[in-house]
């Protein structure tokens, strides 16, 4: 007998979202057409992972319009023509970490599907304009959207910034769900209780941050990039990115960078990234390993901004 689950409307990314699987984190959405630009739901994905794999020990299958990756123990996830992902929960799998997989590689997929450009990081809003914060996981992108919070501005998007080209090149970013994941010495810095807070499955010492007052649900130009490096040095420093650098910077940034070629996309990564640099101001933030900066670089980043 086949089962049947419960659909939940949601909206994120600019986008309209059914799931057979709750994302709490998102917002809810009316959608009187019964109509959904993206559909999350259950599937038995066994034998079609044994074909398309060729092999057991593969982790990732990536064609044109089709994602396919398991997680082992977890469960295999199907992401096709940036409108549909399928989920095949192994035994045992637990929800919660389903979700992170849903709402990152997943929903980056989508993206890249779409041709909307995925960036890995946070971006807030500052004089209504977005502005984002990059780098390699643990580099404080998160902890410094928050810092930003704490002083009263708003935050579009958390982990995967969806990027749009408008009128003239112009980028614009599309905010995503009202939630940021920092971890425990984060939360510290700003005197935020953990036991407030849940933490993410596996990652006892990150946690989900629910971001109501201070959530800004539309879609911006992206007026500045700041790339966050963690260094062997002294003291913070920032420096400008010229256009050539930022090509590479770009690609360094992009949300699962590694689908692009098997995707089809590099062409149309290339071109798109192009188009959009010479329309945004960029920084590199280099900043100690062991101390803490997160005001300090709130200041230099909010000086640049005034500049």
């Amino acid at each position: 007998m086949l089962q049947t689950f419960k659909r939940t409307a949601y909206k994120a990314f600019g986008f309209s979202i059914y799931s057979e699987i709750p994302l709490p984190e998102l917002q809810p959405a009316l959608l009187p057409n019964d109509v959904a630009d993206i559909v999350i739901r259950y599937a038995d994905l066994s034998d079609t992972w044994i074909e398309r794999s060729d092999s057991s020990h593969k982790t990732l299958v990536c064609r044109e319009d089709m994602v396919m990756f398991r997680v082992p123990d977890l469960a295999v996830f199907a992401i096709e023509e940036g409108k549909t992902i399928r989920v095949s929960p192994e035994p045992g799998a637990v929800h919660d970490k389903m979700r992170l997989y849903i709402l990152g590689s997943c929903m980056g997929a989508i993206l890249l599907q779409r041709q909307i450009l995925p960036l890995h990081g946070s971006a807030v809003v500052i004089n209504d304009k977005a502005y984002a914060f990059v780098g390699l996981s643990g580099h404080g992108k998160s902890t410094l959207a928050s810092a930003f919070l704490q002083r009263g501005y708003q935050l579009l998007t958390d982990d995967v910034i969806a990027v749009t080209l408008g009128h003239l090149n112009v980028p614009y970013v599309t905010s995503a769900y009202p939630q940021q994941k920092l971890w425990q010495e984060s939360l510290e810095v700003f005197g935020m209780n953990s036991d407030r807070f849940r933490p993410l499955f596996d990652r006892e010492t990150k946690y989900a941050i629910p971001v109501t007052t201070h959530f800004s649900d539309g879609t911006l130009p992206l007026a500045g990039i700041f790339e966050l490096i963690k260094c062997d040095c002294s003291h913070v420093e920032m420096r400008n990115v010229e256009k050539l650098e930022r090509l590479p910077l770009l690609y360094r940034h992009t949300y699962r960078n590694l689908l692009l070629a098997d995707s089809g996309l590099t062409k149309w990564h290339f071109d798109f990234t192009s188009r959009m640099a010479g329309h945004i101001d960029a920084y590199q933030l280099q900043r100690p390993q062991d101390q803490l900066t997160v005001h300090q670089l709130t200041d230099m980043v909010l000086t640049a901004i005034a500049k």
